[in-house]
């Protein structure tokens, strides 16, 4: 079990960019913060890691599984919830809206790539480890991701 200074200094430091992809998975304030509680629980519970690098990649991949367990449940399934975007963060919504929208609207697949490419700054080898996939199929999921949010730009401004 770690610290609780060992947890302080972990949320510090990863917290945005939990919250980040929480957001890109959910879409909902109370389901960012539900996720965000598990994968800081199974962190505390975690015994160690090689080092930062591994720890980052740890706390990516444990994210992106609890979201995709949460949205995979029998009460989601089952019951119909709103899509539209609550007020998460000022910050979130307002920075590239047009792109974090579009970005948003892709599959999880190619939704995940996109934002650990672009925002993370992982290369196609360290996403294919983090994501369990081949490089190539890596790179035909960030091409793919690319042509759809640049159909789906073109549709909104008219003009690519």
């Amino acid at each position: 079990m770690r610290s609780e200074e060992e947890l302080r200094t972990a949320i510090h430091r990863y917290a945005d960019m939990i919250r980040k992809i929480c957001f890109i998975h959910m879409k909902q304030e109370s389901d960012v913060d539900d996720v965000f509680q598990s994968v800081f629980l199974k962190y505390a519970k975690q015994s160690s890691f090689h080092d930062d690098e591994h720890e980052k990649a740890w706390l990516i991949r444990v994210t992106i599984n609890e979201c995709h367990d949460t949205l995979t449940t029998w009460f989601r399934r089952k019951v119909i919830l709103s899509d539209e975007l609550e007020s998460y963060a000022p910050s979130v919504t307002s920075m590239h809206s047009t792109m974090l929208d579009a970005v948003l609207h892709l599959k999880p697949n190619y939704r995940n790539v996109i934002y650990l490419y672009y925002y993370e700054e992982y290369s196609v080898k360290e996403i294919g480890i983090m994501l369990k996939r081949k490089e190539s199929t890596i790179q035909s999921r960030l091409a793919a991701g690319r042509n759809k949010l640049k159909t789906r730009l073109a549709d909104r401004k008219g003009v690519w």
